[in-house]
């Protein structure tokens, strides 16, 4: 496993920010961290780099203890921080030539991660003169500078526009094939873009860990129906594949149908057989923008 983590918490004083988190992370995956703000996301990466100590637990970065080998974890892990440590008045070329001389890296390959994170253009440039969006590329050449074989990139897309973000979402894609890729995100898009797998913490607590395509029911199909007046929820079971049903206020209606065929004209066809009249049909389907509410949501 490129990282493998163990009954890990952090204390705060009285808050606890992590509560016994466990799950492991092979090479070559791409996984998406998400959870609410004040959720420990970035406390758990920064205790994945060695910038805090865990109160309890541990946990295993390319094979090296976090707590007894933080040296090593730190040669073999590239770090995107949420807020992005950059020195304004040098140079983007001169700010990668010193992080460089830190990881003993050629000068070659600062030309390389200059190419690879699209700031060729912007090279020749104080780093206080770019937008937002290059100063990220500026922390992500930086993080990739060492050829490192995970990559933890807290809120790597932040300030990017559109079309940076496709580029970045790519650059993600491609490094992922051949490295393990531990990031998180607010962008849900850019999750269901990105990601083989989604961890969703929240108060601490583990609330969902698996792939993004078992965590998105393709099989699920949500139809929210309007009648003139109320319906008992069994009558609506009698509808064909319907896993369940749920009055949502007044006359309104979620059905869940387990099925991916368009079931509207179903809902149609019964209604009309008997008797019932129809205010409004609408399909609303769960994405993981939906499923993040439902898991996070006090």
């Amino acid at each position: 496993m490129s990282i493998s983590i163990s009954n890990i918490s952090k204390y705060y004083g009285d808050q606890k920010a992590l509560n016994t988190i466990s799950f492991d992370v092979k090479q070559g995956e791409i996984v998406g961290f998400l959870g609410p703000n004040g959720a420990g996301k970035s406390t758990l990466m920064k205790i994945l780099t060695t910038y805090l100590n865990p109160n309890e637990g541990s946990a295993l970065v390319n094979g090296f203890d976090i707590n007894d080998q933080p040296i090593e974890v730190k040669r073999s892990v590239g770090y995107l921080p949420e807020h992005n440590p950059l020195y304004l008045e040098m140079y983007v070329r001169e700010y990668l030539l010193f992080n460089a001389q830190i990881y003993n890296v050629s000068k070659s390959r600062i030309e390389e991660v200059i190419s690879l994170t699209g700031l060729t253009p912007e090279a020749s440039k104080k780093i206080g003169q770019l937008s937002k969006g290059y100063r990220q590329r500026v922390g992500l050449a930086c993080a990739l500078l060492h050829d490192p074989q995970v990559l933890i990139l807290d809120e790597p897309t932040t300030g990017l526009d559109p079309n940076q973000l496709v580029e970045i979402r790519d650059l993600i894609t491609s490094i992922g094939k051949e490295k393990t890729v531990f990031l998180s995100t607010h962008i849900m898009q850019e999750v269901e873009a990105m990601c083989d797998r989604v961890i969703i913490i929240n108060n601490g607590n583990i609330v969902a860990d698996k792939r993004l395509d078992a965590l998105i029911d393709k099989n699920e199909q949500i139809i929210e129906v309007e009648f003139d007046y109320r319906v008992e929820e069994a009558f609506l079971l009698k509808l064909p594949n319907v896993r369940e049903v749920k009055n949502i206020h007044g006359f309104i209606y979620q059905i869940t149908f387990d099925t991916n065929v368009d079931m509207r004209p179903k809902v149609f066809d019964f209604a009309h057989d008997n008797t019932l009249k129809i205010l409004q049909l609408s399909r609303k389907n769960k994405n993981l923008e939906s499923l993040f509410r439902e898991l996070t949501n006090p």
